[in-house]
């Protein structure tokens, strides 16, 4: 039986592959991947619906979302949108780029959880695209939309879409810049070229705004490897120089300059502190062990774990022979592998920082996806099945990882989320794999796909479950009523991140600084350092309100502090003057 994919644009014309049992000795090349038009477009709208259903549903967790969801409601506030600001404090961390763009969801669609998210999930779902376009222009159509599959249905991608962090941002704009290169490298067109590799630069400079350097020291440390590795350093003659940093800078540096301009201390936090400091100290706090990416790669990658490591070693030894000449395969190993030992030495790691990898690795995976017979991505895919089960196990004891009983609570009522999640996720894979063994391809890999998305935004809904220790929208809802916006707000050995956005309003710090204290130094008379200090103040405010762990509300009786409280539960407690 034959079947045809046909799609609009690059994807125009039909493929047509037939349906073989697994005995068959065709081809692989003859095996059915395909779709009409019709069950394309039906197969995009579906990954929509799943792919964006879930962004207001759940509560914002801290810090990331707090932070990421404050920064640009304050710009809306300001009118500021130069210097970026986290509970009206000089926030110069990352750049602008995301801050924007939410806080022009904010002023088109308002204030709500799910504009906070929609940059993320934007640019995931561009990610996914870009995947199969490059992917059909690179490798061949089939290849393009086994690419998008796999990259939408990955684990990791699949999470960090819907979370509102700035690396989903900055890993789309750094695949769009090194997929323009590697289409340019492969035109014979000078014009062509040209317009690709402006695209590539400007690309990074948009990366450069979404989160820093590593938009543009990531990727040229990787064409400076894989040059060497490959013997092939044509590819310097053909970046066009000139032009592309003219196209790099009219992105990038406005926006520098004018802050810089504004803020002199900008220069040695953001370029010495942020960048040289975060990979060769542990100053943030974030050192992990040399392995930590290990586990986060393998569950990460999940479904198509060993998909991968075939895709990875069958790219190495294919492309042994390309040396000397431009090797998209070659230069998308070269820069998967790279990012992961960039990050393992680094002392700063976060899961997500592995997300730039993903589209690469989608790529390499679609190719060799596209031209694999069923039977051994039968095989590649089977053990995802004890896998899945096993975690079934671990999920029906998640309580046992409480540590208090409101925790056990929690835990509880998520592990009954999860344990949908994973039976869905299990259901899908042992359909595709029913069909795999029948000899059929394209459905089963987009029955595993879709299942392996949809458990991931079932799984995610659930963490609201366990939202009310990650999140302060019920201490903002209870109030919320009785908080007028021009009395002072103390936050005292604290900062709930996602309360000021619930709340519409900033909070004085009292003997805290974390992340803030970049900020404090600046404008210190935006802070009290002790909580004397509050006492004191507390005294001569007409009205005020204070938000405070619950250890330490017995101390600021001890100190004549008169309080009211308005909002109590197991960790916090909000107080207001009488």
């Amino acid at each position: 039986m034959a079947s045809s994919i046909n799609m609009g644009g690059t994807f125009a014309r039909p493929i047509r592959l037939k349906f073989l049992p697994v005995s068959s000795s065709a081809y692989p090349s003859q095996m059915n991947s395909s779709f009409s038009r019709r069950a394309l477009w039906l197969l995009i709208l579906a990954v929509a619906v799943i792919w964006f259903g879930n962004l207001e549903y759940r509560k914002l967790i801290k810090p990331d979302e707090g932070r990421y969801a404050e920064i640009p409601r304050e710009m809306v506030v300001s009118g500021d949108w130069v210097t970026p600001r986290l509970n009206d404090l000089k926030y110069f961390e990352k750049p602008p780029l995301q801050y924007w763009a939410t806080a022009v969801a904010y002023e088109v669609f308002g204030e709500h959880q799910w504009t906070s998210r929609l940059w993320a999930a934007l640019t995931g779902l561009a990610g996914v695209l870009l995947a199969g376009f490059a992917g059909a222009r690179l490798f061949g159509r089939a290849a393009g939309i086994y690419a998008a599959l796999i990259l939408g249905s990955s684990s990791l991608y699949a999470l960090m879409a819907h979370v509102n962090t700035l690396d989903m941002g900055v890993t789309f704009f750094i695949s769009l810049g090194i997929f323009a290169l590697l289409l340019g490298q492969q035109e014979t067109q000078a014009a062509a070229r040209r317009n690709w590799m402006l695209l590539a630069w400007a690309a990074m400079a948009l990366a450069v705004l979404s989160k820093g350097l590593m938009g543009v020291i990531l990727p040229g440390a990787a064409l400076l490897l894989y040059s060497v590795f490959n013997r092939d350093f044509g590819i310097w003659l053909r970046m066009h120089w000139v032009s592309g940093l003219v196209m790099f800078l009219l992105v990038a540096a406005p926006w520098f300059v004018r802050v810089m301009h504004a803020n002199p201390e900008f220069f040695q936090f953001f370029f010495i502190h942020e960048h040289f400091e975060r990979f060769t100290t542990k100053v943030h706090g974030r050192y992990q062990p040399w392995y930590y990416f290990v586990p986060v790669l393998l569950m990460g990658m999940l479904p198509w774990t060993l998909l991968m490591f075939d895709a990875l070693l069958r790219t190495w030894r294919g492309s042994a022979t390309k040396a000397r000449t431009f090797s998209p395969e070659r230069f998308l190993l070269v820069w998967a592998v790279f990012i992961y030992f960039f990050f393992t030495l680094s002392s700063s790691k976060l899961p997500s920082y592995l997300l730039p990898m993903f589209p690469a690795l989608a790529l390499l995976m679609g190719k060799q996806l596209a031209a694999m017979d069923p039977r051994r991505i039968f095989l590649l895919l089977v053990p995802v099945v004890p896998v899945l089960c096993a975690l079934l196990g671990v999920v029906a004891y998640a309580d046992r990882f409480a540590d208090t009983p409101v925790q056990q609570e929690m835990y509880g009522a998520y592990a009954v989320w999860l344990t949908v999640a994973l039976l869905v996720w299990l259901a899908g894979t042992v359909a595709a794999l029913y069909g795999l063994r029948r000899g059929n391809k394209a459905v089963p890999v987009v029955a595993l796909a879709l299942s392996s998305l949809l458990a991931a935004q079932i799984g995610l809904s659930g963490y609201n479950t366990i939202a009310r220790e990650r999140s302060a929208y019920l201490i903002a809802a209870a109030i919320a009523p009785q908080i007028k916006p021009d009395v002072p707000f103390y936050s005292i050995h604290n900062y709930e991140q996602t309360l000021p956005f619930y709340l519409k309003r900033t909070l004085t710090l009292v003997d805290y600084q974390n992340e803030m204290a970049f900020g404090i130094g600046q404008e210190p008379h935006k802070w009290l350092p002790t909580v004397d200090d509050l006492v004191a103040r507390w005294k001569t405010d007409a009205e005020a309100y204070a938000i405070l762990p619950l250890t330490l509300f017995p101390v600021l009786q001890s100190k004549g502090m008169a309080m009211k409280e308005i909002f109590r539960d197991h960790q916090l407690v909000v107080v207001v003057k009488p």
